[in-house]
């Protein structure tokens, strides 16, 4: 990054950009996740529910060059690219030449990184922050300029605007300062100095979380309660070893050289702190996947240590990484048409790789994620086709409410206007967007099943209809239901406002 970037590296820059665009199979949709952080784009603030600011601020962007699929998935490429320049750059500054930076830089084109950066969520926002602030991180060590130190608080508050989990790197980092022989750093103003910019910048966000009662909190109680209750140590720590196995001798490698190497020491202490973090706070597995680059580059300027003059050697590893890498891009890309990739697994036996594992810990012949990337269409037509063969009048008293937010996301992005503009949801943020004020008297309900009787606001309606669902078998809202509620009575819109304005109260502190 100091000296002109070698050509290959650029070639592989530019690989990582178009790859995904050239093997992903055109069945596929956006993912879930895709559909709310593209709506946020839609409803631009200085935070949201799930997720800080930044990704709606990309969705805006992508919605002016025409909010196409294209226009999405460019972001993930884009960041996978800068994150593989970025992992070459970590590797130049640790003393490491061309072969290094090589073996560095292709990790993000044969390990775990090649599914991350195909999928327009906050962990590609997170994982180039990471590596930016490692890249700083390790001028500082090679300078001692205290600038590097300012450059490392505004590589951090641009993660936070990413992601709210590279907290866990800033506090592994603060810990790493003092266990390292860079404690001294606390008696430096400009430490300081960057810390309080670090906090300036992320103010707005911070103001934002306050106004809404802490929505950050909220969220992490409900992954808690949803998700993180599954996640024990064993299958952590396996995810650690299946994520970047190509590498994994190479990234042990450089954790090793990191420790015995008192300049680089503090970047171990932080990859050691930061999964003790993650580990004993049920983080998911690929919640570490920021850490990585910074081993794998150091892994690869001691392995081009090691192999001075044993070019035998070099083949050897670059060939192990092709070998282990090149089978399993099939598992990381979804190449294949949905059928075809559940064939694949079954043939394979996918399923002991723990790969086929879902959130409701049972296993699915699909990978949750291309599960998660298909039927979305064909949900928002049904629903489309069913409110369009409504009359006029009927039409224009009629909601649409969908459970999630997946399926809200999906109705508004692929809808046309006049019944995208009707669609709303309480689930997440598009909580905040609905109009404080409903008034209707049909209800068009998407869902994964009737609504249970004390649901209070269903049971005033004197027709109820089942119009539609949803078909596609391999597509995880399988059985979707598409629900036509009619003729409400008086008490539907107040008891809907009622219990939309409680809801509300929990986001807000006026």
């Amino acid at each position: 990054m100091t000296k002109k970037t070698d050509p290959v590296i650029i070639f592989l820059a530019v690989l990582k950009l178009v790859l995904p665009f050239l093997l992903i199979n055109s069945t596929y949709e956006l993912q879930r996740d895709e559909y709310l952080y593209f709506e946020q784009g839609q409803h631009l603030d200085l935070g949201f529910l799930e997720n800080p600011p930044l990704i709606g601020l990309l969705s805006w962007v992508s919605s002016l060059a025409g909010g196409s699929i294209i226009t999405i998935k460019f972001w993930p490429a884009l960041f996978g690219a800068l994150t593989l320049l970025l992992t070459a750059g970590i590797t130049k500054e640790l003393g490491g030449g061309r072969f290094a930076q090589f073996l560095a830089a292709l990790s993000m084109l044969l390990t775990a990184y090649l599914r991350i950066h195909i999928l327009y969520q906050p962990n590609c926002l997170e994982i180039f922050a990471w590596c930016l602030s490692i890249y700083f991180l390790v001028r500082y060590c090679n300078s001692k300029q205290d600038i590097y130190l300012y450059f490392i608080a505004i590589a951090m508050a641009l993660g936070w605007w990413g992601k709210y989990s590279i907290l866990f790197l800033v506090i592994a980092f603060l810990l790493a300062v003092l266990l390292s022989n860079y404690r001294k750093l606390y008696l430096n103003k400009h430490f300081w100095f960057a810390f309080a910019l670090g906090i300036f910048l992320i103010l707005p966000n911070i103001i934002w979380q306050w106004n809404h009662n802490w929505p950050l909190v909220h969220h992490m109680d409900e992954l808690r309660d949803t998700q993180l209750k599954y996640i024990n140590k064993a299958d952590f720590i396996k995810d650690q070893l299946l994520m970047l196995l190509p590498y994994l001798p190479v990234w042990i490698w450089g954790l090793i050289w990191l420790l015995r190497h008192k300049t680089y020491a503090i970047i171990a202490y932080i990859y050691i702190l930061f999964i003790s973090l993650l580990m004993f706070g049920s983080g998911k597995g690929y919640y570490a996947l920021g850490a990585y680059p910074m081993l794998i580059a150091a892994g690869g300027v001691a392995i081009e240590r090691f192999s001075f003059n044993k070019y035998w050697f070099r083949y050897g590893i670059t060939a192990l990484v092709l070998v282990l890498g090149l089978p399993v891009i099939p598992l990381l890309l979804p190449m294949y048409p949905p059928m075809e990739m559940a064939q694949f697994n079954k043939k394979y036996n996918i399923e002991a790789l723990g790969l086929l594992k879902w959130e409701d810990q049972q296993n699915h012949p699909l990978q949750q994620d291309y599960a998660d990337m298909i039927g979305w269409k064909e949900l928002a037509t049904k629903a489309n086709r069913a409110y369009q063969q409504l009359p006029d009048s009927t039409r224009a008293a009629t909601v649409i409410y969908c459970r999630n937010y997946g399926q809200a996301g999906a109705l508004k992005f692929y809808g046309p206007e006049d019944f995208s503009k009707k669609v709303i949801s309480d689930n997440g943020t598009f909580l905040l967007w609905i109009p404080d004020h409903l008034s209707f008297q049909n209800l068009l309900f998407i869902g994964s099943h009737m609504p249970e009787k004390d649901d209070v606001v269903f049971q005033h309606f004197k027709k109820v209809s089942t119009i539609d669902s949803v078909t596609n078998t391999l597509f995880r809202q399988l059985g979707d239901k598409i629900i036509l509620f009619e003729q409400a009575d008086s008490l539907v819109s107040p008891l809907a406002n009622k219990g939309l304005k409680e809801m509300k109260k929990n986001y807000s502190r006026h």
